[in-house]
C-alpha cells in the first residue's frame, strides 16, 4: 500500500490515520518517549516559547497599517507560519491532551476550530510554492477611513481546489479536508476573526499539554 509506513519503534507497517503519525500504537509511541526522554522542563519551555511567539505575533497584527503591502502580508504570513507550527507541534508530540481539549468544545465550536486549524494549513502548504499569500487574502478596498485600516480586518478570498493528482490517495485526501476547511472557515472571513479562533484553542492546548507533562508554572497567556 501506497501510504503505509514503519512504526518508528516496533518497525510494524501501518496505515497511519494522522499525517504526521510515526507509531503503530500508543504503546510504542510511550515506549519511543521513555527510551529517548529529554529534559520534560526544556521540552515545556520550548513549547511555552512557541506559544508565546505565536501569540504575540497575533496580538501585533491590529497595529499594522494596511498601506505597506509588503509589511503587511509578511506580518500576515508570519501569523500563519506560527499557528500552524504550534499546531504540529502539539498534534505530532500531544495528540492524547489535543483531542481531549478539541473533544471538550461544544461540536458547533469544535467544528469551527477543526476547519480553521485545516484551513490554516492548507494556506501554508500552497504559499512559497504553488502560490502567493496574497493569492489568499484579499485587501480592505480603498475609501473613507482606509487610512485607520488595519490587515486584521482583509479577508480571506475563495480558491480553487489545488491540483493534487501526483500524491498518494491518502495525502490526496488530507490535503482536500485542509482545502474544504479554508473554504468553509477562512474564505470570506477575516484574518483577525480566523487567527484569534487558532490561537485561542492552541494556547489552552498548549497549556493542557505543559501541565500533563508536569510542568504546572506553565499558564496560558
Amino acid at each position: 500500500m501506497a501510504d503505509e509506513r514503519v512504526c518508528e519503534q516496533c518497525g510494524t507497517g501501518f496505515v497511519p490515520r494522522r499525517e504526521h503519525a510515526r507509531f503503530c500504537s500508543l504503546a510504542c509511541r510511550v515506549e519511543w518517549n521513555h527510551d529517548r526522554m529529554g529534559d520534560p522542563a526544556a521540552d515545556a519551555s520550548a513549547l511555552q516559547w512557541s506559544v508565546t511567539a505565536m501569540s504575540e505575533t497575533a496580538e501585533r497584527l491590529p497595529g499594522v497599517g494596511v498601506w505597506d503591502l509588503d509589511r503587511a502580508f509578511a506580518a500576515l504570513g508570519e501569523a500563519v507560519w506560527w499557528i500552524t507550527m504550534v499546531d504540529a507541534t502539539l498534534v505530532r508530540h500531544h495528540p492524547a491532551t489535543y483531542d481531549v481539549v478539541m473533544a471538550s468544545q461544544a461540536m458547533t465550536e469544535r467544528r469551527l476550530v477543526e476547519g480553521t486549524l485545516a484551513g490554516l494549513r492548507f494556506v501554508r502548504n500552497r504559499i512559497g510554492s504553488d502560490a502567493d499569500l496574497a493569492d489568499f487574502i484579499k485587501p480592505a478596498a480603498p475609501g473613507p477611513g482606509a487610512g485607520r485600516a488595519r490587515v486584521t480586518g482583509w479577508t480571506w478570498t475563495p480558491v480553487r481546489a489545488p491540483e493534487l493528482r501526483s500524491l498518494p490517495a491518502r495525502a490526496r485526501a488530507w490535503e482536500m479536508t485542509r482545502y474544504r476547511g479554508y473554504r468553509a472557515q477562512l474564505a470570506g472571513h477575516t484574518t483577525g476573526e480566523t487567527f484569534g479562533r487558532a490561537v485561542a484553542f492552541l494556547t489552552r492546548a498548549a497549556a493542557d499539554a505543559a501541565f500533563a507533562s508536569g510542568i504546572p508554572a506553565y499558564a496560558a497567556r
